[in-house]
């Protein structure tokens, strides 16, 4: 079934950067839609850097209010630090200030995360996104110290990235709203796919004055998060159609919870691209079901994955355009 795509969202004025907070020099937390970016990659696996342009044009075009690079949809964990760095400072040039830019800066302990947050910065990220140390064994007094430590460091804003399933640490509400008073932190994503404790981070924010900035990562339970408490969403799901999920954010700000849910259930169809991959599994199958809408799109080149991924098979990729052709997502404007 094919459906009559929805009008286009308006192009966004252009953005200036964030400004910064009362009484600091940082900039002002991002909220809204935040797409975290594939890594486009030539059959080589090296940047395709006019695919990368051409998604975040398709981005910005649909609205979104900001870019995040270099998260797990981004291919962090399989990227080189030079590739890191290359991928921050061709988002920043392509994004020419007209929305934030994103960078994790997602490694095993705080002295290699502040590298990775002194190359993100060269390299112009307004914003970067950590994660809790991750292979040696740490514990709740250190991973406090850990964002403490970046939240003095860093000359951008800090935000704590949730993800539990990778990292092995599902972080403390107290401590991040804590560290979010304190000024360490800008603000949480959480991917942790635990709602009863994104609610008591809501409540914990809401009660101390909200001093944090709460993400959801979850592309089918945006409506659910929003009720919660979520300022905005960095959705996968949003590199294929950018445009349901600003339509879903309007629908939220205007109060409007018949269309968010209308919006909501759509989008969970569509978020069946990641489950019928049999060529590929675990990240690969989501990621590649991306890539290869992508291609199917116009927007990427090639659906390459990272080493020792290969890209999804000629039939998943066929599963994958049937279910865009079902869903109604139109391919992407000139």
């Amino acid at each position: 079934m094919t459906t009559t795509p929805a009008t286009p969202a308006a192009t966004p004025a252009p953005h200036t950067g964030p400004r910064p907070r009362p009484g600091t020099s940082r900039p002002a937390p991002v909220t809204g839609v935040v797409p975290p970016l594939v890594t486009p990659l030539t059959p080589d696996r090296t940047l395709d850097v006019p695919s990368l342009e051409r998604l975040i044009a398709r981005l910005i075009a649909a609205g979104v209010d900001g870019l995040f690079v270099l998260g797990s949809t981004g291919e962090a964990p399989f990227c080189t630090d030079a590739l890191r760095v290359q991928v921050v400072r061709e988002a920043v040039r392509a994004a020419a200030g007209r929305v934030p830019v994103l960078a994790g800066v997602i490694d095993t302990q705080t002295g290699r995360v502040l590298r990775q947050i002194e190359a993100a910065q060269k390299a112009g990220a307004d914003a970067v996104v950590a994660t809790a140390p991750f292979y040696a064994v740490a514990h709740a007094p250190q991973i406090r110290r850990h964002f403490e430590i970046l939240g003095a460091r860093a000359d951008v804003p800090v935000y704590a990235y949730d993800i539990p399933l990778c990292v092995h640490t599902k972080l403390d509400a107290e401590m991040l709203v804590e560290l979010g008073a304190a000024g360490a932190l800008a603000g949480v994503k959480d991917s942790s796919g635990d709602d009863v404790a994104f609610r008591r981070l809501a409540l914990r924010n809401r009660a101390e004055g909200g001093p944090l900035t709460l993400f959801t990562g979850h592309e089918v339970v945006v409506d659910g998060a929003y009720l919660a408490g979520a300022d905005g969403v960095v959705p996968g799901l949003a590199n294929v159609d950018p445009e349901g999920y600003v339509r879903m954010h309007a629908a939220f700000r205007a109060g409007d919870w018949t269309a968010v849910r209308r919006e909501q259930d759509r989008l969970a169809a569509l978020m069946e691209i990641t489950r019928v991959a049999s060529s590929v599994t675990g990240w690969g199958a989501g990621v590649g079901a991306f890539k290869s809408a992508l291609v199917a799109q116009g927007v990427l080149d090639c659906d390459q994955l990272p080493e020792p991924f290969e890209a999804l098979d000629a039939g998943d990729a066929e599963a994958v355009r049937a279910l865009l052709d079902e869903a109604g997502v139109p391919p992407p404007l000139p």
